[in-house]
């Protein structure tokens, strides 16, 4: 009668030990409930003990979560319509507090998303959209055709010095988000932007632009190229024109020195003797003057005939 009674009992603290203790894994934390009202809260991971069959386990991460907002189409304050992309960070700080308002990372997930893309919104309408796609210490590159200097709104022309960056505008929609996560037991650590995109019309506008700019930098380096080019066809007709003049004037001093000297031989064979020289300078002339079939007309009298009459 005694073992049935020892066996019964046994299984009775097996259920009871199984029902009751609970292990709590790192990265977790935990609240008790009963009859379906939370009674605490466990922080700490390792084994503990509740009431088996009254109180029930509801765990909760504390590890830092993600949140992905869908991208929104958004103005800017300069009216250029947007694609946003943002994405979150956060943690359940005070989990009794979380299931109480929320009461699952699904329902905290949804109300951060409406607590974000309101802020977000509100955020981006208000800032240029210089001001979300660069820091407020960017300089462009000096000399870049893209220097910005001033802006103009509405025909209204805008200091940058003046303008905020991403970053500011960051921090801000992180402290004005921050103001509505703790009442959900909530720690909101930090917002980014993923990824900014315009939208299909204003793309084409900002494709035009850029190939406009890059066509005004392509006429610049043109421009300039020709200007080297003139300089340096410039530069080699000056040298070719300094070669040609300096080659004429050595081909006639040259020139004038072999006439020289052709004419002192002239002079030279002439003085020696006079009418052996003319004798044989007319029959050269007569070898220029008569060519192969040509016909020499001349009269009796001119001296041009006087050797031939003279053969005689």
């Amino acid at each position: 009668m005694k073992k049935p009674i020892l066996f019964v009992l046994l299984i009775f603290v097996l259920l009871v030990a199984q029902g009751g203790f609970y292990v709590v894994e790192e990265g977790e934390q935990a609240i008790l409930t009963q009859f379906g009202k939370p009674v605490g809260g466990v922080k700490r991971p390792g084994l503990h003990f509740k009431i088996p069959f009254i109180q029930e386990v509801h765990r909760f991460q504390s590890r830092i979560l993600k949140w992905d907002g869908d991208p929104n189409q958004i103005p800017t304050k300069d009216k250029r319509y947007i694609f946003l992309d943002t994405t979150a960070r956060w943690r359940i700080v005070d989990p009794l507090l979380f299931y109480k308002t929320v009461a699952t990372e699904f329902g905290a997930l949804s109300r951060l998303g409406d607590i974000l893309d309101s802020v977000v919104r509100d955020a981006v309408s208000g800032h240029l959209l210089v001001e979300l796609v660069r820091g407020k210490d960017y300089k462009h590159p000096e000399g870049g055709s893209e220097a910005l200097e001033a802006i103009e709104i509405e025909g209204v022309p805008v200091d940058v010095s003046t303008l905020v960056g991403r970053e500011e505008i960051l921090a801000g929609i992180l402290n004005k988000a921050r103001e509505s996560t703790p009442e959900y037991g909530i720690e909101l650590i930090d917002v980014q932007i993923k990824r900014i995109n315009y939208v299909d019309q204003v793309r084409q506008r900002v494709y035009e632009r850029m190939i406009s700019e890059r066509r005004k930098v392509a006429s610049q380096f043109r421009s300039e190229g020709e200007g080297e080019k003139a300089d340096i066809l410039g530069q080699m007709d000056r040298d070719l024109k300094k070669i040609q003049s300096e080659a004429y004037r050595e081909s006639v001093t040259i020139r004038g020195a072999a006439d020289a000297k052709a004419a002192a031989i002239y002079a030279d064979a002439y003085g020696r003797d006079g009418e052996f020289y003319s004798f044989t300078r007319t029959l050269e002339a007569y070898q220029k003057a008569v060519r192969e079939n040509g016909r020499l007309v001349l009269s009796t009298d001119t001296e041009f005939y006087r050797y031939l009459k003279e053969i005689k």
